[in-house]
């Protein structure tokens, strides 16, 4: 059983103050009746809670797929640019949420975001070997040079050395757009990869992280929340 208060100070966008303040007021319910006891005992798993008549998500955490769309930074806040916890729908907001890994800003595709840093470092661990997958478009044609490269592991100019991934020909693309996976999440890896073997990106997309593919009904710019399915898929297959 938890605290009123403390029930929707964790679970939404309110402070504790504000919390007490909006059931003090008469704005939340309890099972449908108008709580206004701050201390008042619920059960996350079984009291349904609403405040001004919207749900409030009793999981204690939550987790949600971004098709992230270019030109938005992967940051909690950015006093100049606009980030990816900006373009979330209200309802599906809450205190404490963060993107776990980042997307370049031009970069698009398969983001996720939550609450929940154990489960992020999880994901991101390269001791985990959670794989990355994206099409990249490159200014060339990949070559099999190319692609022993990545999977001997790209050294970048100073020094850092990458883990193994593999790089694959997408069909019908004139041999400029391949299918990188990757292991880990250096900073600009994917690109830096490339420019490693002397090619620019033109555009990039992720599409999965381990066994969780991009929703394709789920349109660039929008967000869904996933299930506890989709978040075991992430992991299946990985025995580390």
């Amino acid at each position: 059983m938890e605290r009123l208060d403390k029930f929707l100070s964790a679970r939404g966008t309110l402070s504790r103050k504000e919390a007490q303040k909006s059931i003090k007021s008469g704005e939340v319910t309890v099972n449908g009746e108008v709580c206004r006891t701050a201390d008042f005992k619920v059960d996350p798993e079984t009291d349904a809670v609403s405040l001004r008549g919207q749900a409030v998500c009793a999981d204690e955490h939550v987790y949600i797929m971004l098709n992230k769309p270019p030109g938005v930074v992967s940051a909690t806040e950015d006093k100049r640019e606009r980030t990816v916890i900006d373009i979330l729908p209200p309802e599906l907001r809450r205190k404490g949420l963060f993107p776990a890994g980042r997307l370049d800003k031009d970069t698009e595709g398969l983001l996720i975001i939550t609450d929940d840093g154990d489960f992020a470092h999880r994901m991101l661990s390269p001791g985990k070997h959670v794989e990355k997958r994206y099409i990249a478009q490159i200014d060339g044609e990949i070559t099999d040079e190319m692609i022993t490269a990545f999977e001997n592991g790209i050294i970048f100019a100073d020094g850092t050395e990458c883990m193994p991934a593999k790089l694959e020909i997408i069909p019908n693309s004139g041999g400029m757009s391949g299918l990188v996976t990757i292991c880990e999440g250096k900073y600009h890896q994917v690109k830096k990869m490339f420019s490693a073997v002397g090619h620019k990106v033109v555009h990039l997309q992720r599409i999965s992280i381990g066994n969780l593919y991009l929703d394709s009904n789920l349109p660039i710019g929008y967000a869904k929340k996933l299930t506890k399915l989709d978040i075991d898929a992430i992991f299946v297959g990985n025995i580390h």
